[in-house]
């Protein structure tokens, strides 16, 4: 059955000075999670030490404020904000430091090999992406819109996928689950219904919901407001199955981004596949 956390009624822990950690994903909560999810929130001033370890993929997004990014292979101290979303190679070390405070989601899938054996060999590099800058995509059955976060075009690796799905008002997706990874939800904004097997539950900004192999699920956001999320998929490369083949989502291109310019890249129409496109 899916699993829902709430930022709102998770605990805070201390994550080093001036930083406030939200354990929203881990092996306590869900036994056999192959990614580990923190909010984290910095003060003023507060610095973030990024050590991934050698066997390990990180990244992070930020939320709100913005934070200055060094650290190995970051030529000069880069400036971040909500638009980024900061890929870390296995052994990367640096750091993240918020002059006025910023909160963040950080990720990490320990031990990526299993998920991706060619890892080892051609480990991913360092990969910054504004995402606001990706190509936005339309939804062929219903009014969502899809821009891709991780792939191995952007990272590099099959290990993870990753993506943002948004809803406009009253919006709902098909029914269908997956084959062969695990799948998760935090919600960036909006309120809205999830469905997992059929039995209705309510999903609102700031909640984490993981999806169990093979569970159908799909939304609803509510009639009166925007919802987005992002949802990652551990190891990147699975089946997807409709419960209604007629619904297979099909995703053409806008060729523009989510501020209508022109997007940094081209994605063709695709969908219903059971691996990720080779221009994705």
């Amino acid at each position: 059955m899916a699993i829902q956390f709430s930022a709102g009624t998770t605990d805070a822990e201390s994550g080093g000075p001036g930083i406030a950690r939200r354990r929203m994903l881990d092996t306590d909560r869900v036994p056999g999670t192959r990614v580990l999810l923190d909010l984290l929130t910095l003060e003023a001033g507060a610095a973030l030490p990024l050590d991934i370890a050698s066997d390990s993929l990180a990244w992070f997004q930020l939320l709100e404020g913005a934070v200055r990014f060094s650290g190995d292979g970051v030529r000069a101290e880069q400036e971040l904000t909500a638009d980024h979303v900061a890929f870390l190679p296995p052994g990367f070390r640096g750091r993240i430091v918020s002059a006025e405070g910023a909160s963040l989601i950080r990720a990490e899938a320990p031990k990526a090999a299993e998920l991706d054996p060619d890892l080892t060999a051609n480990p991913p590099k360092l990969r910054v992406i504004d995402w606001t800058r990706e190509p936005v995509l339309d939804s062929e059955h219903d009014a969502r819109k899809r821009i891709y976060l991780a792939t191995p075009k952007l990272f590099g690796t099959h290990a993870i996928k990753g993506e943002m799905i948004i809803y406009p008002p009253g919006t709902s997706g098909a029914n269908h689950h997956h084959v062969g990874a695990d799948h998760f939800m935090f919600f960036l904004k909006g309120s809205g219904t999830a469905y997992a097997n059929e039995a209705p539950f309510r999903v609102k900004k700031g909640d984490l919901v993981y999806f169990p192999d093979l569970e159908r699920h799909y939304l609803t956001a509510d009639p009166d407001c925007e919802m987005s999320f992002v949802e990652f998929f551990a190891p990147g490369t699975f089946q997807t199955i409709w419960v209604n083949p007629a619904e297979v989502c099909t995703w053409n291109p806008t060729g523009r981004d989510i501020r209508g310019n022109g997007g940094v890249r081209e994605i063709a129409r695709h969908g219903g596949e059971a691996a990720t496109p080779a221009d994705v």
